[in-house]
């Protein structure tokens, strides 16, 4: 006997679980079909920051409503999601500081609590922060970083008590189609029907499109972390900082640590298989990341190494999520190629999902902007820097 439901979402990272939480709660009958465990992918190796300093309204919106959520985790979704509020510095260079103050104007505009700083009050914020080759910074003060472990295994939970059923250590094999519609999906445990199926796989995501012969641009590619342990007199936790000049973003972790990682776009070419990939980190990164750490943070020079991790980041074009129908009604939804946006803007990307599959009228959020066709008409989102992953 096949088992039928309303949606079958494919992939049980934080947005397939905030998606399938969001449906389950509107009475949706929802299948997460997951080919490993809840937290065994990207999100449980997220770098998990919470901040709301993006570019373009839209995303600063979702960035807005997901830090609610974030702080208000145990109300809204249950459990526990680990958010702890450091603040949020963004560092441009010179050349940056009208984008950088237009950024700010329009984060204003829609309820983001965020101000620009000079070199001097940034000193107050972090007073170990090197500050003589910036011109200006933005500075949200409620802004931090959470736990993705325990924030994606919450979500799934939440999702599960709904009503969504949960199948870990399944893999689909196929998608099932008939007369230019979707019907379900092959599973190694047996097959499920459903009108509507939801493609959340991440950097697995391409080659589930393909599987409905459906070809979306998403590469997986490897991202690396480096971990130093602070050293005497800089125990306290710092802000999280995202530092435009020397690509890098870095915030505190327990045990005293600070995690390093980098906002290259150079990081798109580590293009990678995601089932065969090396997990640890490079020394050469460690040295890279830590240099660059100490340009900003020069007290970090006493520091040491505490080693770190590799994982994937799910790349498109523009370093922004396809989140649309495909093709036009089919009833295959993609929602992936977050491209490091995915976990602080998870709780805004169910909801948004949810009511793109529901036909909701009036949304809270509109899917144009992560439209696929984007990328054939030469319209990619864009930012106001450089760095495509700042948004």
């Amino acid at each position: 006997m096949i088992n039928t439901y309303d949606v079958i979402i494919i992939g049980g990272g934080i947005n397939g679980c905030s998606t399938a939480l969001e449906l389950a709660q509107r009475g949706v009958r929802v299948a997460l079909v997951e080919k490993d465990n809840i937290g065994d992918g990207p999100t449980g190796r997220s770098s998990a920051i919470i901040r709301q300093h993006y570019s373009n309204e839209l995303t600063a919106r979702m960035a807005h409503y997901s830090l609610g959520v974030f702080q208000d985790f145990e109300e809204r979704v249950g459990g526990e999601c680990g958010f702890r509020r450091t603040g949020f510095v963004a560092i441009a260079a010179a050349k940056d500081q009208a984008g950088l103050a237009a950024n700010v104007a329009m984060q204003r505009g829609v309820g983001i609590r965020t101000e620009l700083l000079s070199p001097e009050a940034l000193r107050e914020v972090m007073p170990g922060i090197a500050s003589d080759d910036l011109v200006a910074a933005a500075w949200e003060e409620d802004s931090g970083y959470a736990d993705p472990y325990l924030t994606v295994n919450a979500y799934a939970a939440a999702a599960k008590r709904a009503g969504a059923r949960l199948l870990t250590n399944t893999a689909v094999t196929a998608i099932h189609q008939s007369g230019g519609r979707v019907t379900g999906v092959a599973t190694a445990a047996g097959d499920l029907a459903a009108p509507v199926v939801v493609n959340c796989a991440g950097p697995w995501g391409a080659r589930v499109a393909r599987l409905a012969g459906v070809e979306i641009p998403i590469s997986a590619c490897r991202v690396q972390v480096s971990f130093f342990k602070r050293p005497a007199g800089e125990e306290a936790i710092h802000p999280v900082v995202v530092d435009f000049i020397h690509a890098t973003y870095f915030r505190s972790e327990t045990g005293g640590l600070t995690l390093v990682g980098l906002v290259d776009p150079a990081e798109a070419n580590a293009i990678v298989d995601p089932d065969r990939y090396a997990e640890g980190v490079d020394t050469d990164f460690i040295l890279d990341s830590g240099e660059r750490l100490i340009r900003r943070y020069p007290a970090m020079e006493r520091s040491a190494s505490a080693g770190g991790y590799a994982a994937l980041y799910d790349v498109t074009p523009d370093w922004h999520a396809i989140i649309d129908e495909a093709p036009a009604g089919s009833g295959f939804y993609h929602c992936c190629g977050a491209s490091g946006h995915g976990f602080k803007l998870g709780p805004a990307v169910g909801r948004l999902v949810a009511e793109r599959v529901l036909g909701v009228a009036d949304p809270l959020f509109d899917s144009r902007l992560f439209r696929l066709g984007r990328f054939a008409d030469d319209e990619p989102v864009r930012g106001r820097y450089e760095y495509s992953i700042a948004g």
